[in-house]
């Protein structure tokens, strides 16, 4: 959600790192662009609703002058107010000599507001960002560190903040709380962005900003203090992949690159965890929290979204596997609800980011009450990796699409290896364990023979591509496969998809079933399969369209996707998803939709 570039340098134009920056995060999701950069006469500033390019050609246009090689930008994703210019960031004081960009959300910005307008100052925007500039603005004495946290202190919610000042030209300042925020370390510049992918054309030396921290850069120096003005000594980290991992590398969409990436990527998730000879699974990750594994006598996993539904997948393997009752739980609601967690309690973070709001504060929760805390996440450095107990990375390589594919893929995988591993421990049997891992070994070729098929995926896809309504019909470990195919196709090709369990049909959702209505159902060699098949004769025999996902050509159905068996009922669904995500895919490209960056969405939702 949003995106923050901020460069201080002399290596190249200040507008065109900028933008190369943002054009990096658009993959965030975001609806208007702005830049502000100091220049010999003062503020330069620019604001475009719509795409960056939009914001590129408008400063083309204008041809800046005198630019001293310091400035901000911002891609906005709407909270308050619609996608205008006046609500694009940056936003400026009430003189324009001090201009911000900012990530996340200020919870007390209409306290602030009222405040500050009593005492004459006038807003231009619906924005609760603006609050932020025009208080720096007033409590500005010719030091903006100073007032920069004056302003902090005051303020309540997440935020990332860049600030810039036409009085301090060759100074910029970046914060951060609850929303990610990191520093670029090049030679001869220093670029703060909210994302690795903003920096990585230019360097791989990163500082990660902690919550409660201020960087001060001053020309080619930085120092990062605490809110309360006390030096930190901060180390630099290298981040572990190039740009070409978030290139398209020849694919028409990031979202079918990533799709194609699969095999691979699941062979980066399992390198160095596998123990096939001891049928057992490692984690380094969790080493130093082994011992506390043995206490646990519940395990909870928390996710949002498609990371919601790898924890459903999650639940089922745990308690399939261990003796120990697994829950998952929907990162929003639970800090709302009475959780009963306790220091025996294992809690697994699930993100791709690393950086989701109600992830991060169902987190805070359960550390407050002695749980043990550990995550699963993609993004090295991101904030959930930092603030758990212990955890493990996807090692996916970055995924740009917002609709996440390949990282769900590899978030269920793992959660079936934690499963084995505290199954191991509390004796599960040796020959099922290790026949479990040789599936979960050879998943890469049984998920690589789905892509070689997709062609024949596509005419299927296309079959449906002018459906309203759709139903996604799974059971047991492929119910929440069902629930995220259904969000994939509503994400991509904004049909609306229900997920449902087969055994759920005829308590009430049958009635929406009439001539032409289409389900898709996930009917697989498992043990359910029979119950599927009457599943599918139900929509048959009141005329509704049937797309079976199954091993062999299902007579009763319209059209099969015929996908190979693997041999476990708790893997063969990932191979499924597959299908479903190529589905999805297809179905938004026949529709000419935006598939990397659907409508309304971002990446990373960094604010409740």
């Amino acid at each position: 959600m949003c995106g923050i570039v901020a460069y201080s340098g002399k290596k190249e134009s200040v507008i065109n790192s900028l933008v190369t920056g943002l054009k990096r995060l658009e993959y965030r999701g975001y609806d208007s662009a702005g830049i502000a950069a100091i220049s010999s006469s003062g503020i330069y500033d620019k604001k475009t609703v719509g795409k960056v390019t939009n914001l590129e050609r408008a400063v083309l246009e204008d041809q800046p002058v005198g630019l001293n090689g310091i400035g901000i930008a911002h891609t906005r994703w709407a909270t308050h107010g619609e996608p205008t210019v006046a609500n694009a960031h940056p936003h400026a004081s009430a003189d324009g000599r001090i201009w911000v960009v900012h990530n996340g959300i200020i919870e007390n910005y209409l306290e602030i507001k009222k405040n500050l307008q009593k005492k004459g100052i006038k807003f231009t925007s619906q924005t609760d960002t603006e609050v932020v500039a025009k208080l720096i603005g007033d409590l500005y004495k010719g030091d903006l560190r100073s007032a920069v946290l004056e302003t902090v202190a005051q303020l309540k919610g997440a935020f990332a903040l860049c600030i810039i000042s036409k009085d301090e030209p060759e100074r910029l300042i970046g914060v951060k709380y609850a929303s990610p925020l990191l520093v670029g370390i090049g030679k001869d510049e220093l670029i703060i962005a909210s994302d690795a992918s903003a920096i990585i054309e230019r360097t791989k030396k990163v500082v990660y900003l902690e919550d409660g921290e201020l960087v001060d850069i001053n020309k080619s120096d930085y120092e990062v203090v605490s809110f309360q003005d006390e030096a930190i000594d901060k180390s630099v980290e290298k981040i572990d992949w190039d740009v070409d991992a978030a290139s398209k590398q020849g694919y028409e969409h990031y979202l079918l690159k990533e799709i194609m990436e699969q095999p691979e990527a699941i062979e980066n998730s399992l390198r160095g965890r596998i123990l096939l000879d001891e049928a057992d699974v490692r984690f380094g990750g969790l080493m130093d929290v082994s011992a506390r594994l043995k206490d646990i006598n519940r395990v909870v996993l928390l996710g949002v979204g498609t990371s919601y539904y790898s924890a459903k997948l999650g639940e089922l393997y745990f308690n399939a596997l261990t003796s120990i009752p697994a829950t998952a739980a929907m990162s929003p609601e639970y800090r709302y609800t009475k959780n009963n967690i306790d220091k025996n309690t294992w809690l697994i973070a699930v993100s791709q980011s690393g950086e989701t709001a109600d992830t991060i504060a169902a987190i805070e929760e359960a550390k407050r009450h002695g749980a043990l805390v550990t995550g699963l996440v993609n993004v090295v450095g991101s904030s959930i990796s930092r603030m758990t107990d212990a955890g493990v990375y996807n090692h996916t390589g970055p995924e740009i699409s917002v609709a996440s594919t390949k990282a769900f893929t590899s978030q269920s995988l793992l959660l079936l290896m934690h499963a084995i591993l505290l199954g191991r421990q509390q004796g599960l049997d040796f020959s099922a364990s290790k026949k479990l891992i040789r599936a979960v070994v050879d998943l890469p070729k049984s998920i690589g023979e789905v892509l070689k098929s997709r062609d024949l995926i596509e005419k299927v896809a296309s079959s449906i591509r002018k459906d309203n309504d759709l139903f996604y019909l799974g059971r047991q470990y492929n119910y929440p496969i069902a629930l995220e195919g259904a969000l994939k196709i509503k994400e991509l090709a904004y049909i609306h998809a229900e997920g449902l369990s087969g055994g759920e049909l005829k308590h009430g959702f049958i009635a929406l079933i009439e001539p032409g209505f289409t389900t898709i159902a996930i009917a697989t060699d498992d043990v359910v399969k029979d119950k599927m098949i009457a599943n599918i004769a139900e929509v048959k025999a009141r005329k509704g369209r049937v797309v079976a996902i199954a091993n062999e050509v299902i007579k009763q159905a319209d059209a099969t996707v015929v996908v190979p068996n693997i041999g476990s009922d708790m893997l063969q669904p990932l191979v499924n998803n597959i299908a479903l995500q190529l589905i999805a895919y297809y179905v938004a490209k026949e529709r000419k939709l935006d598939i990397d960056q659907p409508r309304n969405l971002a990446k990373s939702v960094t604010v409740e």
